[in-house]
């Protein structure tokens, strides 16, 4: 009985050494295969890979990392400005009743073009006067010629004579007096004679430009006070920007302005900085900057609000596409191609050498981050974040798409 005892145990104990050392081996055996079930070409989550169908179909091209003169700037904001000496508000001289208009808001007009006429009786009263004292200075003349004969053969008195130069000198006084009135009015003096009298006087544009008002109808009645018109000159339109003390070393006279008008965006404008201001803009610590517009003024008016671009010194800097840079949860990355040839070799000491290969038939990308820096003629600066080899293809165009490629992975 005792030796049917010992044998079941015995038999019992290797039962159980078989077992373990079967689940022991199945063990084994799966932990070698799960590295290989969960192996995936994206084991790198900052490369994704894409198929030359795909690579063609979203527009991916390559480029390299160029060096570029760019020109660093200040970005202000200002307005558009028309000095008052290119503003004129059109008054007539003398009261009276509108009696034609000849422009309109838009109207183009010339320095000394008629834009109104303006009709009054009381007119007729100094060029009356004026041809009146013509008469008077005739006489005058002819008195003071006969007292000086009568003085000279001691037939009359001194008194006499005198008296006639002083009322000759009174006359002309008040001729050129009656003159000049009639001059204001818009008439020539000597053009005046007997039954030619003038009742309409005309009102003239004292510069040229367009008529951005007109303040009176016909028929209306009309003072000195009275605004029949105002006259804007676009021709010297200024550029009044308000940057912060911080920027205003940087600047100086003769710097080009980049700039746009709000309501049109996709249309930029030059101008040349003429002067700096010296005192701040009422309790902002902003200087303003004037500076004036160059070349083609259409479109813009005055009281326009603008940004503009003060160019700066230009550097030769490594430079991308602006559309070559992404932007992924606020940090700026740029896309390298890797090169395959050392691909899998768990030895390569370069940073961009994957370890798993890429398809056969695509190409895989590395995420490289970067420090953006000046930006202009489409171009921005980069700094390098992590080293790369020398001549190394990025992605200069479709980019966006790469990103998106590698969002959808991490997301799966």
């Amino acid at each position: 009985m005792t030796k049917f005892l010992i044998t079941v145990f015995i038999l019992a104990s290797l039962v159980f050494v078989a077992s373990c050392g079967n689940k022991t081996a199945e063990t084994e055996k799966n932990a070698e295969a799960k590295p290989e079930e969960g192996t995936d070409e994206h084991a790198n989550p900052n490369t994704a890979s894409l198929t030359d169908e795909q690579i063609k179909s979203i527009g991916v091209e390559l480029g390299v990392i160029e060096q570029k003169q760019l020109t660093a700037a200040v970005k202000a904001n200002g307005v558009l400005k028309v000095p008052n000496q290119n503003k004129a508000s059109v008054n007539s001289i003398y009261s009276g009743v509108i009696k034609s208009l000849l422009v309109q808001p838009g109207s183009h007009v010339s320095k000394g073009q008629t834009i109104a006429t303006v009709a009054n009786p009381e007119f007729i009263q100094a060029q009356s006067q004026y041809l009146s004292v013509n008469g008077k200075i005739a006489f005058a003349e002819l008195e003071v010629k006969r007292q000086k004969e009568l003085n000279e053969g001691n037939a009359g008195a001194l008194k006499n004579l005198q008296s006639a130069e002083t009322e000759l000198r009174s006359l002309r006084t008040l001729r050129s007096t009656l003159a000049q009135q009639i001059q204001l009015m818009g008439i020539n003096p000597a053009r005046l004679s007997n039954g030619k009298l003038v009742s309409v006087l005309t009102v003239s544009s004292p510069i040229s430009g367009v008529v951005s008002n007109v303040g009176v109808k016909m028929g209306s009645y009309i003072d000195v006070t009275t605004a029949v018109a105002e006259i804007v000159d676009n021709s010297q339109l200024h550029l009044d920007l308000f940057v912060y003390e911080k920027d205003l070393p940087k600047l100086k006279n003769n710097q080009v302005i980049h700039f746009t008008v709000t309501n049109n965006p996709g249309k930029e404008y030059d101008a040349q900085i003429f002067s700096l201001g010296s005192s701040f803009e009422g309790e902002s610590k902003a200087v303003s900057i004037h500076a004036k517009v160059l070349g083609d003024k259409t479109g813009l008016i005055d009281g326009m609000n603008v940004t503009a671009i003060i160019s700066l010194q230009q550097n030769t800097v490594p430079a991308v596409p602006n559309e070559a840079i992404v932007n992924v949860d606020g940090k700026d990355y740029i896309f390298v191609l890797i090169e395959n040839a050392d691909a899998g070799n768990p030895n390569s000491k370069d940073s961009l050498k994957s370890k798993t290969p890429a398809p056969e038939t695509g190409k895989t990308f590395e995420r490289i981050p970067v420090a953006k820096g000046t930006t202009d003629i489409g171009y921005t600066e980069i700094t390098l974040l992590k080293e790369i080899p020398k001549d190394a293809k990025i992605v200069t165009k479709g980019a966006f798409f790469v990103s998106a490629k590698m969002t959808n992975f991490e997301e799966e």
